[in-house]
């Protein structure tokens, strides 16, 4: 280490020149690396989507969902396989291990399942990755005051503003919501048609006759060739009304009513019969799919998507722009903007490197608290500049993006950076106290601590490499960090070793030195305390262990959770009417939940945005069993002084809610951008019950919510199973069918067309193609029966050809590797730990009796809590293995490293406390923050033990190497944890998503560290001395124990 020091001393240019170079190159690197809310995460999932018609959700899953669960189960590292199956389509979710390669997994399974892709039964079937891109970056509301026809509305959003942000960089997408498209409305009923012996088929199939250019061949004359087209293309409704569907023969020549037989009179002798006389033709918008509202008001919503791996913020800077020119050019338009993604990433990141200037301010200002000289503060303080802009470097080598994990990295980091400075500024220091020149006392110094702050910084490191391997959602969620940590550690030991020596050579002069290397903050109490602790050895050691057992009898009563809860200004009320209900009657009911949360929020409420019917905006849905047209969701945005509010605004909106009669109320807290990376956006509560029979699971789960509803940590517990969907089966007669030579499917079209209408073409207007249908009167249940079938040349009611009963099918089925599934869902009350919750739960549920082959079990956060702290468990154990490997090759003993490493569960003792007093349950990020203490903790018994080890091979007695050692190292022991600790300070306030993302881990990391820093210079002295004896008793050097004990 000697070497590195001269070197630098020598060449101060070149160690300037390279430093230069690492600067620049770090700039560069800035700029080119992007900028996201959480780093890549790609979650191992396939999903699987099918369309069939309108049949049942049993006749779904056994034709379709069971056979592809099999094959799915058979593929190669297929975690898990879950499916929902409703009335007419199904989403099949295949899961993988996280290390698994999903290019590979999709191209194996589509292959696997080639056959349905194929199935001229299925309408559509599709099998697609998960897309981190699925939710839109922004949604936009869009109204005019002028407009009340949705169609007009969205001709403008559709021809052009939609075609303007589409042509934005960045720009992958726009969805309209809540449109109406208009279309050609031809309305007759059936007593009508029957008078004229018409069908609806007959009259779409001569539409669609005349509708139409023939291309006629071609003729040539006169050397000119000419192409022959038949111009027949309707363009207005007149012609419309004026095509000819049939012929009615006079009265007086035949008596029987209308003909299509042209031969049996001339064509002059036959009166026409017009649409316009059996119909009425008109423009009408068709049923939306959905119906959007912002604050009450009827718009229509703009959800604008992403292309994979664009800058999210520059994309929404680039939207910005666009719908400031789009407003000048369209006056009258309104846009309000309900989403903003890149609002969101911009301010979490903001809000990170907000506190990580606080704390670097806040560590340099201890520093020349400690130094009391300016020169020497900014020396050691460029260490954290130059350690940072250096990390960007490796980060962009490692495709690393700036997200909140890897900026918490840094700001994790921070305090960290100066530590090797401060022992080295130190050290020399001391060297120059003891009579060496100037340039040798830099030499020697940084020689001295240069293995002890390696090693320090590589037990730091170390910690972090078992999270890089760790896989599943903790693993990915906190690799970036990892990485980032490292890269900043490893850049301020180059600065310690190599820069902090050059600028001290270079910057001051002889004269200068003296006042340079002398400190006005002494510890001479210290010397004289700390003889008294080691002559009172065993009392310390009984009083540490007391200290250790009380800790550990508290952790039981901390509680866990699976990730901390944030406070957002913003929450989601997801409504569900009985199965059936149609749109119109979900709007009006949302409506009045709307009109309800605003007379009981009143002012603080900022936006309400409201969405009726089927959401199709987000791929998201899949997991989530959204929707239907029973189904709306209000998003409530709160004004942001209120968002510590948000768990009341929920509390309140429920009771008032739940007076609703018919109505099944849920409750999303905002923490959508995390848990849908995580796959959590379900409730936080989740309890699966799997089995076989239906009615049995039905009865099971109702029992349970019974049960549950005793529970004082549960609220707004809603169930999967619904009362299932009305439906009318009717069963054709076989017998019947023959007997009147009609087929099944024959009988099924006719009642298509009377129900559904019939397609006819469409129809050109305003350079828009409008679809032309043929729509008969409402048909009613006992006008069901009466529908006239024709077979053949004979007509006769349905009735006649079929039973008719109404029935209630299964409004979804769930599966769980190839098991039937239900579920209980519920929100946990504020302040209540997860883990806690659900052990009462487990205890209450254990009245019920479950059949044999039934089973019981939590899921959503629960497992996703137990997966994680078991991932973490095994990266904290094989974590202290590696420190021990470590410190082992650094002091070439065996003993001592134990000595060291008992500052880790003496750390232990102080984020207990700390999460203890606060009243806050340990969750993933506290977890990481014990983890990274592991290392940090363990730095400053290094440098104490390293010392107390120079010290007694130099021929010191070893209390007074203790006491030396002691009275040498508190200073820089000090200024590395104090610097530390309040870099990390501003981590722990703020509010936002980000906020409560990192104020567990550096609560965890600021509590060990008061506690191990403090104990340190108390306890490791008394234990060192112990293991020491202890050593000498193995060794066979019986001579040193009357001295010891």
């Amino acid at each position: 280490m000697d070497k590195i020091a001269r070197f630098a001393v020598k060449n101060p240019v070149t160690v300037l020149m390279l430093v230069l170079g690492i600067i620049l190159l770090g700039f560069i690197s800035l700029g080119k690396l992007g900028t996201d809310l959480f780093p890549d995460l790609n979650t191992p999932k396939i999903y699987i989507e099918l369309k069939a018609g309108e049949k049942p959700p049993e006749e779904i899953e056994k034709n379709y969902v069971d056979n592809i669960e099999s094959l799915a189960m058979r593929q190669n590292d297929v975690v898990q396989v879950s499916s929902v199956s409703r009335g007419g389509s199904a989403v099949i979710t295949v899961e993988y291990n996280w290390n698994k390669d999903m290019d590979e997994a999709f191209l194996d399974l589509q292959k696997e399942l080639n056959s349905f892709s194929q199935n001229s039964d299925l309408e559509d079937f599709t099998i697609s990755q998960y897309d981190p891109n699925s939710s839109p970056v922004m949604v936009v509301g869009l109204k005019n005051d002028l407009i009340e026809n949705m169609d007009d509305l969205r001709k403008v959003a559709e021809n052009y503003i939609r075609n303007e942000l589409i042509r934005i960089e960045g720009v992958a997408d726009v969805r309209l919501v809540g449109k109406e498209e208009s279309e050609v409305v031809i309305e007759t009923n059936k007593y009508l048609l029957e008078s004229f012996g018409l069908t609806t088929d007959g009259i779409a199939a001569q539409i669609n006759n005349y509708n139409r250019n023939v291309s006629g061949g071609s003729i040539v004359d006169m050397g000119t060739k000419y192409v022959i087209k038949g111009v027949s293309v309707l363009e207005d409704l007149k012609d419309l009304e004026n095509i000819v569907v049939g012929f009615k023969q006079p009265a007086a020549a035949t008596g029987t009513g209308l003909t299509t037989d042209r031969s049996a009179v001339s064509v002059t002798e036959r009166v026409p019969v017009y649409l316009r006389d059996v119909a009425s033709v008109k423009f009408e918008n068709k049923d939306p799919d959905n119906i959007v509202t912002i604050n009450g008001e009827r718009c229509i919503g703009l959800a604008i998507y992403k292309e994979p791996k664009f800058n999210t913020v520059n994309a929404v800077q680039n939207l910005d722009r666009s719908f400031r020119d789009i407003g000048k050019a369209l006056p009258g338009y309104q846009f309000i903007k309900v989403t903003d993604q890149g609002k969101y990433i911009s301010n979490a990141i903001g809000e990170v490197k907000n506190t990580l200037i606080a704390g670097i301010i806040l560590a340099v200002l201890i520093l020349y608290v400690f130094l009391r000289r300016i020169g020497t503060t900014l020396v050691i303080s460029i260490a954290i500049p130059v350690s940072i802009v250096a990390t960007f470097n490796l980060m962009y080598f490692n495709n690393l993006t700036l997200n909140i994990m890897t900026l918490g990295g840094l700001a994790l980091g921070a305090g960290m950076l100066v530590d090797n400075a401060i022992v080295v500024l130190e050290n020399i220091t001391r060297n120059k106290e003891e009579g060496l020149s100037f340039k040798e006392s830099i030499i020697t110094g940084t020689g001295q601590v240069g293995g002890a702050i390696t090693a320090s910084t590589v037990t730091t490191i170390m910690v972090f490499l078992p999270i890089v391997y760790l896989h599943g959602a903790s693993g990915e969620m906190f690799k970036d960090q990892a990485w980032t940590v490292a890269f900043a550690l490893l850049s301020s030991l180059f600065v310690a070793l190599l820069v902090i020596p050059m600028l001290l050579s270079t910057l001051f002069h002889e004269e200068r030195q003296n006042m340079v290397l002398t400190s006005s903050l002494q510890f001479r109490w210290y010397k004289s305390f700390l003889g008294k602790i080691v002559d009172n050895r065993k009392t310390v050691i009984i009083l540490s262990a007391i200290m250790l057992a009380a800790s550990a009898f508290i952790v039981p009563h901390l509680g866990s959770e699976f990730m901390p809860k944030s406070e957002s200004a913003e929450f989601t009320v997801s409504l569900k009417l009985p199965e059936g209900t149609g749109l119109e009657r979900t709007n009006s009911t949302a409506v009045r939940a709307e009109g309800i949360i605003k007379d009981l929020l009143g002012q603080k409420v900022k936006l309400i945005y409201t969405q009726a019917g089927e959401d199709n905006t987000s791929t998201l849905i899949r997991d989530n069993g959204v929707k239907g047209e029973n189904t709306a969701s209000i998003k409530v945005f709160l004004n942001d002084e209120y968002a510590k509010e948000t768990e009341n605004a929920i509390s309140q909106v429920e009771s008032y809610l739940a007076t609703i009669p018919g109505l099944e109320v849920t409750f999303t807290r905002e923490e959508t951008a995390l848990q849908t990376s995580l796959g959590t956006s379900e409730s936080p509560f989740a309890l699966e019950i799997s089995g076989e029979n239906f009615s049995e699971l039905e009865r099971l789960l109702q029992e349970s919510k019974s049960v549950l509803l005793n529970n004082p940590g549960l609220y707004n517990l809603t169930t999967s199973l619904d009362e299932g969907t009305p439906e009318v089966d009717i069963v054709i007669d076989r017998f019947k069918t023959s007997y009147y030579n009609v087929t099944a499917e024959s009988v099924i079209n006719q009642i298509k067309g009377y129900l559904q209408g019939s397609p006819a073409g469409t129809f050109e207007k305003d350079g828009e193609m409008k679809d032309i249908t043929i729509k008969l009167e409402n048909v009613s249940l006992g006008q069901l029966r009466d529908l006239i079938i024709t077979a053949g040349t004979v007509k006769v009611p349905l009735s006649e050809l079929a039973v008719i009963k109404k029935v209630i099918s299964p409004g979804e089925i769930t599966r769980r590797n190839q098991a039937r599934t239900c579920y209980l869902y519920a929100m946990i009350k504020g302040g209540q730990p997860l883990d806690k919750v659900v052990n009462e739960a487990r205890e209450s549920l254990k009245s019920i009796t479950l059949p044999p082959d039934y089973k019981m079990e939590f899921t959503g956060e629960e497992l996703k809590r137990k997966e994680s702290t078991s991932n973490l468990r095994f990266a904290l154990i094989l974590s202290l293995v590696l420190v021990f490997m470590v410190l082992a090759s650094q002091f070439e003993s065996i003993l001592q490293p134990f000595v060291i490493m008992l500052t880790i569960p003496l750390a232990g003792v102080g984020t207990i406390l700390t999460f203890f007093i606060l009243g806050k349950p340990l969750n993933m990020m506290a977890y990481i923050g014990i983890i990274m203490l592991g290392g940090i903790a363990v730095n400053n018994a290094i440098i104490l033990i390293d010392r107390i080890n120079q010290l007694r091979l130099a021929g010191t007695d070893k209390r007074e190497a203790i006491i030396l050692a002691g009275s040498q190292r508190i200073r820089p022991i000090l200024m590395t944890s104090l610097t530390t600790i309040l870099a990390l300070l501003p981590l722990t306030i703020g509010i936002g998503e980000s906020a409560s993302l990192r104020s567990p881990m550096a609560y965890a990391v600021i509590g060990g560290l008061v506690s191990s820093t403090i104990l340190t210079l108390v306890v490791i002295p008394c234990v060192y001395w112990v293991f020491d004896t202890f050593g000498d008793l193995i060794r066979g050097r019986k001579a040193n124990l009357p001295e010891t004990f």
